[in-house]
């Protein structure tokens, strides 16, 4: 069971070892290995929709009004789709995505792990496959919004809070009716 399958070959640069293989590149830092003997993560361009509404459900990020059927949409446009995958039952346990120009600028978005999976390093294995399929396509301004009380989490794997920034979104008057 591996994160990513068979490896062919490893290039040492920079403290980072470039790892190779037919469908993916990615990084290790610092010797990092990134697998979890019960979870596997995939890139994909297509998964079961109900796999992928359960999550966000369990994030309390899916409404009812939502169409399942754009999940695949939703999954081909993004720049890349990853799902944690528990190997017995091929079920998708968690999801990271990201959104990007494919060039210079990433976000990270959308990174949830099924409640009975956390705690268990998942999410860290998730942003770190991210981080690494980013930084192989030479991306390197990657940002994200954390929910409260999760900069912790994402502190401890190199990110930093933006000073002097505020995130904001437009709101509809949907949304603001709702607020």
């Amino acid at each position: 069971m591996g994160i990513y399958g068979s490896f062919s070959k490893q290039i040492f640069q920079n403290n980072i070892i470039l790892t190779t293989n037919e469908e993916f590149e990615f990084f290790y830092r610092n010797g990092e290995t990134m697998t979890n003997q019960d979870t596997d993560i995939k890139f994909v361009d297509n998964w079961p929709k109900e796999d992928i509404v359960a999550l966000y459900k369990s994030a309390g990020w899916w409404k009812e009004s939502y169409d399942p059927s754009a999940i695949k949409q939703l999954i081909t446009g993004s720049f890349a789709f990853a799902v944690a995958v528990n190997p017995p039952s091929g079920k998708a346990i968690g999801m990271g995505r990201i959104i990007a120009d494919g060039v210079s600028d990433a976000y990270i978005q959308d990174l949830v792990v099924l409640p009975e999976y956390r705690e268990q390093g998942i999410g860290k294995q998730l942003v770190n496959a991210l981080l690494d399929h980013c930084l192989s396509k030479g991306m390197t301004w990657i940002g994200l919004i954390s929910e409260p009380g999760q900069d912790g989490f994402y502190s401890s794997m190199g990110f930093k809070t933006m000073d002097n920034h505020i995130p904001m979104r437009y709101q509809t008057e949907d949304q603001n009716a709702l607020n």
